[in-house]
């Protein structure tokens, strides 16, 4: 049978946010790149399967990445000295305008598809530029990468250099429509997503038009969602009639449900750090997916998002590494700075909210944002086989550890960057 196997190891998952689930010594079982389930002994309809027998290492989900940006890869841990918008324009744009040359997208996305296969991560939502054939290239190299992602050609007609804006709304559509033709049945693990870059760079003929492609194709949708003070500040500029950001976006029906046709628009957000009660009743009904980002909230001085009240509330979360606003690629980090994060907004912010646990947070990282690509994040019976192995016996200890102290030890310690041992997407090992 076509990737199937079975690993054998300490497995550890989180199949509900609330506690982990641990197994040790366990064997998973994949079949066809999807996973029957942990056993403690191997049944016998599956004793034939080949085994990796990774003795007393870790056996997690592979993380999932729900926000990235590619081509900011490149300048990754410099810049954080200012907020979101004055940084956009004085790094992020002048960077992304080099991805015209083809050259330099390919030496720039190779370290970055390089780097992300060698992570944790298995499954990613990224963006690239508004360069047609630099995302086309970037998306030939996630596929040949084996990781399952979803890209984005970013589209932009306003507020930012000549260079990097697209000429008109017309541009703009045609590029996108061309772009999505050459892709869409090109790849096996690598998909187009609508990308608009956010309502700041989009003038309102090129939302209606997106709209268009959106519902010609039926392809999901990323952006960016009330970040910071003053971006919100300039949407509300530059859209007066709309009540809140969120709506900006709703009215074009890109922001989860399209209530028109009575179709679901598969959308994430990235931050929604301010979201007002309107809109983040908004998201719940649509079923817009929230990318939370704490290392860029913080970095870029935005603020902190209200995690749990969207947790209470029952919204779709999942963790971004939104390189490079946030500085690492780790998804490790995310869920600690995601913890961290909560324990600020509950005592600086509102004392009502908890603070998010491990097991939490964890979640997020795994089977919260991946439900955007489907039963994924989970060793469930019937979810996607996605796995990464970590070695542990890197992380010197004089204490008998029981397996959560070992999980949890793992991610606060890095060990993804560490003593990353293998790692396997839909059933295919890529490590």
């Amino acid at each position: 049978m076509h990737n199937s196997f079975i690993i054998k190891g300490n497995v550890c998952q989180t199949i509900n946010p609330k506690e982990l689930d641990l197994h040790e010594n366990a064997f998973v079982i994949c079949v066809n790149g999807v996973s029957k389930g942990i056993f403690n002994t191997i049944p016998d309809e599956f004793k034939n399967l080949p085994i990796y027998d990774y003795g007393d290492a870790l056996i997690f989900p592979g993380m999932i990445d729900m926000h990235v940006h590619a081509p900011q890869f490149a300048f990754r841990g410099t810049s954080m000295d200012l907020e979101l918008m004055d940084w956009l324009n004085r790094y992020t744009f002048p960077e992304e305008e080099k991805y015209e040359d083809l050259e330099y997208a390919k030496k720039a996305y190779d370290m970055f598809v390089k780097a992300l296969k060698e992570s944790a991560t298995t499954r990613s939502v990224i963006f690239a530029t508004r360069h047609r054939y630099a995302t086309e290239l970037l998306m030939e190299l996630m596929e040949a990468s084996g990781l399952i992602s979803y890209v984005g050609k970013v589209n932009m007609d306003r507020e930012a250099s000549d260079n990097l804006t697209e000429k008109n709304a017309d541009v703009s559509a045609y590029t996108t429509f061309g772009w999505i033709n050459a892709v869409k049945d090109k790849f096996t693990r690598t998909k187009p997503i609508l990308t608009p870059r956010f309502i700041p760079c989009c003038t309102d003929k090129l939302m209606e038009e997106l709209r268009e492609i959106q519902m010609a194709y039926g392809i999901p949708v990323q952006s960016h969602l009330s970040e910071s003070k003053g971006e919100i500040d300039f949407v509300k500029f530059l859209r007066p009639k709309n009540s809140f950001y969120g709506d900006s976006y709703n009215e074009y029906d890109l922001f989860g449900k399209n209530d028109d046709i009575g179709v679901d628009v598969k959308t994430v957000m990235a931050h929604c750090v301010w979201s007002t009660d309107e809109e983040v009743e908004l998201m719940h009904k649509n079923g817009v997916f929230v990318a939370h980002c704490p290392a860029s909230n913080m970095n870029l001085t935005s603020g902190i998002a209200p995690i749990r009240k969207y947790l209470d509330l029952g919204l779709n979360v999942g963790l971004g590494s939104d390189v490079a606003g946030g500085h690492s690629l780790s998804i490790f980090r995310a869920i600690t700075d995601a913890i961290q994060s909560s324990k600020m907004y509950f005592r600086m912010v509102n004392e009502n909210y908890k603070p998010l646990v491990f097991s939490e947070s964890f979640y997020l990282a795994t089977k919260g944002g991946g439900e955007f690509f489907g039963k994924v994040g989970s060793f469930e019976d019937g979810y996607d086989f996605d796995a990464i192995v970590l070695n542990d016996n890197v992380l010197s200890h004089p204490q008998t550890l029981n397996l959560a102290e070992r999980m949890e030890r793992a991610v606060y310690l890095g060990l993804d960057e560490k003593n990353l041992t293998a790692k396997f997407v839909a059933g295919t090992k890529v490590l």
